[in-house]
């Protein structure tokens, strides 16, 4: 079912995502606390109850919806001062863990798990920010290679640093919930075929 319950987060209009460089890097205003006499997912969920039946699923996936707006609102406070959106500073990591520092864009979209054009429009602002260099790919005819730049790996340091201290947003959880917030949403991801052949069921086995 791709019903969305009504008067949940898209209508308290806390932030506009971006999904112009893959969905995750960007929003148009900062995510405001809400203030709300009660929290409307779990208003929304009692509703849901009410009119269609069990809601612990729609809760669910909605948190997660709002919680990705929270993190990339945390993430753009630290991150654009450094003229950077999160799926910009995913690329130039992701350079800075190659052995060359230089990656065809098409193994950085596979990596990243997102569209070749979220890449290119992503690599055309990390070169115009002088963040990383490209140029023809020799053993692809039609490919691009993008190589980050020595500002690009002094940028990475600095915003690592801050995203660190930020705890990547997640400060409000303690670390065994970090870990097993990651454990069930990677059920949800090898569900959804990220790893071949991987099984979902077997993900839960922290002690």
């Amino acid at each position: 079912m791709r019903a969305r319950p009504p008067s949940l987060v898209r209508d308290t209009g806390p932030a506009h995502v971006s999904v112009a460089e893959g969905g995750a890097g960007s929003v148009g205003r900062m995510v405001r606390p809400l203030g709300l006499p009660f929290d409307p997912i779990e208003r929304a969920g009692e509703t849901w109850e009410q009119r269609f039946g069990p809601a612990a699923a729609m809760r669910a996936a909605t948190s997660v919806f709002r919680v990705q707006q929270i993190l990339l609102a945390r993430f753009d406070e630290v991150l654009k001062p450094h003229r950077l959106t999160f799926a910009r500073y995913e690329v130039l990591v992701l350079l800075t863990f190659s052995r060359t520092g230089e990656l065809p864009l098409k193994v950085i979209g596979s990596r990243l798990m997102v569209h070749p054009t979220s890449v290119t429009n992503a690599i055309d602002r990390l070169v115009a920010a002088g963040y990383v260099d490209r140029r023809p790919n020799p053993a692809d005819g039609r490919g691009v290679l993008a190589s980050i730049t020595d500002a690009g790996r002094q940028v990475v340091t600095t915003a690592t640093a801050a995203l660190t201290e930020l705890e990547f947003g997640l400060g409000d959880l303690p670390e065994a919930d970090q870990h097993l917030l990651f454990d069930v949403l990677k059920r949800v991801r090898l569900g959804a075929g990220d790893v071949a052949d991987a099984d979902p069921a077997g993900t839960l086995d922290r002690g």
